[in-house]
């Protein structure tokens, strides 16, 4: 039976020759996630089942990324509930303040994700993995603490949406911009429980930290999985940060997807998703006199080495408009001190951003930047649903990092060209 690339790995780890869409199986995973708001839960509920050991103290990871460092007092005991756990049965991947990241970009630079592995995580944006050719997903709590102990988890085999990728992107124009674009066409709830799964002549111009991003915003077409065709880019990216063995799985010819989308990356434009969903997408050419309080670059979304260096491109040498409050947040520990290194947080403080330890912060309203009452923030985070940032009457724009770099330069939601005075050339 012909199968995409998911269900090639799906039947993989369940010992299955071949497994077709809606199918239940019980697979093995390769690694189980959580983080300081998911995984007290699954502590609890494997306490209450009386588990007594894990199924690997390797292949278990808890990252202490969203209230992290401690906002307040139950975040403290959220984050004590996990290193008590951690250290209870001697977890290898603990990540802790001063070793941490946000977990989606952690885990991949760590080294802890490869393709043709299976990854979940309590956590939705799990799906960022599949940018390696894995497949990665996000499941509850509950899974996540019986997959602790047994190193298994029940599936429902999906279905899949091919998006075929051409062409190459213009000066300024991201992964963000790209996946951004791709749920404007197919809405929050088109790609539901199936897996999107890239491929095509335009994957050569999309960089692993493009990639990484489009993976992570599966789940706002309400994808099961973002998974992406393996080549040169990843295979480089891969043996740059992992000695683990992979295995590359490819989708047969004549595996079967419910829909073909082609997508040239050319005619892209830097693009803005206005409030209060991910699909509400403009070109940021339509974004007129839209003034901000806030720009927050960085999240498991577009907190990458990349971005940074796109942000600092256009905020180095300019100030942030007066009024505005512009946060800077790398994603982990290594790429804060690369941009150190590079000169980038000087750029930033010396134009006056704020730049914070690695954390999810402000993305899900927690800490570090949440919004007042009538406060409005261009973002690079994956989610601007009604009070995601803070206050339910704030309004998030989410952009690319190019686009909140502008934003926080001028005052208003702008592109980057009208700061840099150059244009979309290729």
């Amino acid at each position: 039976m012909a199968m995409t690339m998911t269900q090639k790995i799906l039947a993989g780890h369940a010992g299955l020759s071949s497994v077709k869409p809606g199918q239940l199986i019980q697979a093995k995973v390769d690694l189980v996630l959580g983080n300081d708001i998911t995984a007290p839960v699954a502590v609890k509920r494997f306490e209450e089942a009386g588990l007594s050991s894990v199924f690997s103290r390797d292949r278990i990871a808890l990252v202490m990324d969203h209230f992290t460092p401690n906002k307040d007092i139950k975040a403290a005991q959220q984050c004590k509930c996990v290193r008590e756990f951690a250290r209870k049965h001697g977890i290898t991947n603990f990540f802790d303040v001063g070793q941490m990241g946000i977990e989606h970009a952690l885990l991949p630079e760590k080294g802890l994700v490869v393709p043709g592995g299976l990854y979940i995580g309590a956590d939705s944006h799990t799906c960022t993995y599949g940018a390696l050719g894995a497949f990665s997903t996000g499941v509850g709590s509950t899974d996540m603490a019986a997959a602790m102990a047994r190193g298994t988890c029940w599936f429902k085999v999906p279905g899949a949406l091919r998006f075929r990728l051409h062409g190459k992107p213009k000066k300024w124009v991201s992964g963000k911009d790209v996946i951004l674009t791709i749920i404007g066409i197919t809405g929050v709830d088109g790609a539901l429980y199936k897996s999107m799964e890239f491929c095509g002549d335009g994957l050569i111009n999309l960089t692993e930290d493009d990639r990484l991003c489009m993976a992570n915003m599966a789940i706002e077409a309400g994808a099961k999985n973002g998974i992406f065709e393996v080549d040169g880019v990843t295979l480089r990216y891969v043996k740059s940060h992992s000695k683990k063995p992979y295995r590359i799985f490819k989708a047969d010819e004549d595996a079967q997807y419910e829909k073909t989308y082609d997508i040239d990356l050319g005619k892209i434009e830097p693009t803005v998703a206005f409030p209060h969903l991910p699909s509400n997408t403009h070109p940021v050419s339509e974004c007129k006199n839209i003034k901000i309080d806030q720009a927050v670059i960085g999240s498991c979304t577009n907190g990458r080495i990349e971005d940074l260096r796109t942000a600092a491109e256009i905020i180095g040498g300019r100030e942030v408009a007066p009024g505005v409050r512009c946060i800077i947040i790398p994603a982990t520990q290594r790429i804060y001190m690369q941009a150190m290194e590079e000169g980038l947080l000087k750029a930033f403080v010396e134009a006056g951003c704020a730049v914070s330890t690695p954390t999810c912060g402000p993305c899900l309203g927690g800490h570090m930047g949440v919004l007042a009452e009538g406060e409005r923030a261009v973002s690079t985070t994956n989610r601007n649903f009604v009070g995601r940032m803070g206050h339910t009457k704030s309004e998030v724009y989410l952009a690319s990092p190019a686009v909140a770099a502008a934003s926080a330069v001028a005052g208003r939601i702008a592109g980057p060209d009208e700061i840099t005075g150059r244009g979309n050339q290729q």
